[in-house]
């Protein structure tokens, strides 16, 4: 048996380990771990991301923040969600690979104002048409809002400028129009007699009808006032000739009294 060589290295049992103790003490390494979970669970409750003083903040100090972000970060890279930094800050977020997952698609149904129903049925029959005459035929004014909503809905577009002063922008109904409501064109458009057909103009109708008792109420009205009225010149006829009546009428004048003078006194002696 020959003795080891003093340059000889000792057998790999026998080497001093290069690992500190702290790595190698089970308490040490319990602590690490409950801070990383302890980051953890601040960063999947926050509704906002947050930032490295804020994490330090929340678990105090000589915390090394740093190496528990890239720990998760690490642990998060394979998963569903990842640790990922955001304008400086942390944040759990959905994978980029899983993102389709979380998207749904909601058919919202919004019902059209009566503006917009108006102003749609003004743009079909009359096109192209400006805002200015849309104004005229219904009467009141129209918000920018209303034709934003059906240019957005893609049921009218721009048509041109038509060519007068001012060069007013017209506006014409689409193709999408046309599809939505089932037209194969606008000569398919129902007429006045179609919509009088289909009861749509029976409101219209029964409008006018009440308003006919309000025009005899007020034909009454207007009877009584001019007979109230012939009555007041009746009467006042009467008074006129009752006082002509009275005027005719000749009563006798009384005789002027007896004079002071001499004459007077003598008739006064003789009687």
């Amino acid at each position: 048996m020959t003795d080891p060589s003093p340059d000889s290295e000792p057998p790999r049992s026998e080497r001093p380990s290069s690992a500190s103790p702290a790595a190698t003490d089970p308490d040490a390494a319990s602590e690490r771990m409950e801070t990383v979970r302890r980051c953890e669970a601040l960063l999947f409750a926050a509704e906002t991301p947050l930032s490295v003083a804020d994490l330090a903040h929340r678990l105090g100090a000589g915390v090394d923040v740093a190496a528990c972000l890239a720990r998760l970060e690490a642990d998060y890279a394979d998963r569903g969600v990842n640790l990922v930094r955001v304008g400086g800050r942390w944040q759990f977020r959905t994978a980029t690979d899983l993102a389709h997952l979380m998207r749904r698609e909601v058919d919202e149904t919004r019902k059209l104002s009566r503006a917009g129903v108006e102003t749609l049925a003004i743009v079909a029959y009359h096109q192209p048409v400006t805002r200015a005459e849309i104004e005229d035929i219904r009467g009141v004014s129209i918000s920018k809002g209303t034709l934003d909503v059906l240019l957005a809905a893609g049921w009218i577009k721009p048509r041109g400028r038509r060519q007068t002063p001012g060069r007013p922008l017209t506006y014409a109904t689409t193709d999408a129009f046309l599809v939505d409501f089932g037209l194969d064109s606008l000569d398919a458009l129902p007429g006045l007699a179609d919509l009088k057909a289909a009861g749509l103009l029976d409101s219209v109708d029964a409008a006018f009808d009440r308003l006919d008792p309000t025009v005899a109420t007020a034909d009454g009205e207007a009877d009584g006032d001019d007979d109230a009225a012939d009555g007041g010149e009746d009467a006042e006829d009467a008074d006129a000739d009752e006082n002509d009546q009275a005027a005719s009428l000749k009563w006798p004048e009384p005789e002027p009294p007896a004079a002071d003078g001499p004459a007077g006194a003598q008739d006064r002696e003789g009687s």
